[in-house]
C-alpha cells in the first residue's frame, strides 16, 4: 500500500510564489501540495472565522468521543495520531458519522467539527503493530460501536485552528496529548473479526465489513487505525488517504459484480441540490463506463480569483481508471455512490455525474458531501428516456452551465454525441 499511497501524494511543490492562483492551479492543488509557492493556503485561511471557543477547557477534555480518530500525513511516515473528543458526554456519534449529515445545514456540519478536541502524539506509522499503550487505546476506541467515555489530558491549552481540505471532514481545535483515559468501550463484533485475522488481506477485510453493514466512515477509521491488512504489513494510513483508499476499494469490489449484469433499458436523468451544490446524473444504457466534472463557479473557493467557471473532469472505461484522478477523491466518492446503486439494481450503464459548486458553498466539507449527495440523489427518483437528445435536454435544464461548455470536457458527451452521428450516418439519415 504505500508505494500506491506515495504515487498518488507525490512531494510535489512550487518555488514560485504566485500572489494570485488561477483557478486552474488551485483545482489541481486544493491544499494538497501548495502549488502556489506560498506556506499555507490563501483560500483556507479565511476558515479562521468560523471557528468559536469553547469555555472552560484549558488542559484536559472529559466526554464522550463518536468514536472518532485522526492520523496526519504531514512528514510522514512519521505523523500526528491520536483520539478526538467533545468536551461533553452522550450520544456523540452524529459528530464523526458523515452517512448522518445529508440535510443538515453548512453551519451545523461545521460545529460538529469544531467541536471535536484533537490530542496529537508523534508516531511512526510502522508503530500499528508494535502495541504501544497509546496504539493499544486508539484501536481499543474505534473497535467501538458506540461512543466511549474519554478524558484527554493535554500539555497546554488547545490552539484554535481549523483544518480543512476537499477529502476528509474539517477538524478543530487541538493540542499535544499528555496522557490518555478510555472508559466503557463497547466492541463491533464485525470489526473485532477482522481486526485478529492477520491472515486477511486489508481490501479483503475492507469488503467484507462494507458487507456486514459497517458505514463507509467507520471502516474508513478502522483503516487508518492500521487494524487491517497481513501480520507484519499493518500501518496506521492518514485519514485523508483512507478516505480515498477505501471508496476505491469499494467501488472497484462492486464493480466486479456490475460488469457481470445487463445494461439499463433507457436513458435516465437523476438531479439533486444540496449545500449550493447543484448535481445530474445522466445514465446511458451501455456497458460501464464513469465520468466526473465539475464546475466551480467564480467566488467559490477553488476559484476565488477567478472571473469566468472553472471546470475539471475525469473518467475511465470499461476496463477502469489507471493511477490517480486527477479530480482527486471525489471522484472515487461519487464513483462508490453510483456503483451501490447500479448493484442494488443489478445493471449497469455508462454514467456522466455532473456538479456545479455555487458561491453558497462556503468552505471544503470533505468528499462526504458528494458521497451523500450522490447517494440521494440516485435513491430518489428519475426521468426516463428512450432517445439520448431527450435525456440531454432535459438534464440540462437542471443546470445553469450551458451544454457546449460541458461538452468541451466531456469525454462521454463526445463519445456518445459521436457515435449517435456515425449510427444516423449508416442509417442514412445525414
Amino acid at each position: 500500500m504505500k508505494k500506491w499511497l506515495e504515487d498518488i501524494f507525490g512531494n510535489l511543490r512550487s518555488i514560485k510564489v504566485i500572489e494570485r492562483p488561477s483557478a486552474e492551479l488551485c483545482l489541481a492543488c486544493r491544499a494538497r501540495s501548495l502549488l502556489c509557492g506560498k506556506s499555507y493556503c490563501p483560500i483556507l485561511i479565511k476558515a479562521k472565522s468560523f471557528l468559536r471557543r469553547v469555555e472552560g477547557v484549558k488542559e484536559k477534555v472529559s466526554g464522550s468521543s463518536p468514536p472518532a480518530i485522526f492520523v496526519g500525513r504531514i512528514n510522514y511516515p512519521h505523523v500526528y495520531i491520536g483520539p478526538m473528543s467533545p468536551n461533553y458526554f452522550g450520544d456523540t456519534k452524529i459528530l464523526d458519522t458523515p452517512e448522518l449529515w445529508l440535510g443538515k445545514d453548512f453551519m451545523e456540519i461545521l460545529d460538529y467539527r469544531v467541536s471535536l478536541f484533537r490530542g496529537k502524539v508523534r508516531a511512526k506509522v510502522s508503530e500499528a503493530e508494535e502495541e504501544s499503550r497509546l496504539i493499544q487505546n486508539l484501536q481499543e476506541i474505534v473497535l467501538s460501536d458506540d461512543p466511549v467515555d474519554l478524558e484527554l489530558y493535554f500539555e497546554k491549552e488547545p490552539t484554535y485552528t481549523l483544518i480543512l481540505d476537499d477529502d476528509s471532514q474539517p477538524f478543530g481545535p487541538s493540542a499535544k496529548l499528555k496522557a490518555l483515559k478510555v472508559s466503557n468501550p463497547k466492541t463491533d463484533r464485525r470489526v473485532e473479526k477482522v481486526y485478529y485475522d492477520r491472515d486477511l488481506k486489508a481490501s479483503d477485510a475492507i469488503l467484507k465489513l462494507y458487507r456486514d453493514g459497517v458505514y463507509v466512515s467507520k471502516i474508513q477509521r478502522v483503516l487508518s487505525a492500521g487494524m487491517l491488512g497481513l501480520r507484519g504489513k499493518r500501518k496506521l494510513v492518514p485519514t485523508r488517504w483512507s478516505i480515498t483508499a477505501v471508496d476505491d476499494i469499494l467501488s472497484k469490489g462492486l464493480l466486479e459484480d456490475i460488469k457481470s449484469f445487463p445494461p439499463i433499458n433507457e436513458y435516465r436523468v437523476y438531479s439533486f441540490n444540496y449545500l449550493d451544490n447543484y448535481y445530474v446524473g445522466i445514465f446511458f444504457p451501455e456497458n460501464w463506463s464513469f465520468e466526473w466534472i465539475e464546475a466551480w463557479f467564480p467566488k467559490t473557493h477553488w476559484n476565488l480569483y477567478g472571473m469566468e467557471v472553472a471546470l475539471l473532469g475525469d473518467y475511465e472505461e470499461y476496463f477502469g481508471k489507471f493511477g490517480y484522478s486527477s479530480v482527486g477523491g471525489c471522484y472515487y466518492a461519487c464513483r462508490l455512490a453510483v456503483c451501490e446503486a447500479l448493484w442494488r439494481e443489478k445493471r449497469q450503464a455508462k454514467v456522466l455525474v455532473l456538479r456545479e459548486i455555487h458561491p453558497g458553498y462556503l468552505l471544503p466539507l470533505g468528499v462526504w458531501n458528494v458521497r451523500e449527495a450522490i447517494r440521494g440523489m440516485l435513491r430518489g427518483k428519475y426521468e426516463k428516456f428512450n432517445h439520448l437528445k431527450e435525456a440531454l435536454n432535459f438534464a440540462f435544464k437542471n443546470l445553469t452551465i450551458p451544454f457546449n461548455k460541458w461538452l468541451k470536457v466531456s469525454h462521454i458527451l463526445k463519445q456518445s454525441l459521436y457515435q449517435k452521428r456515425m449510427e444516423e450516418f449508416l442509417d442514412g439519415k445525414f
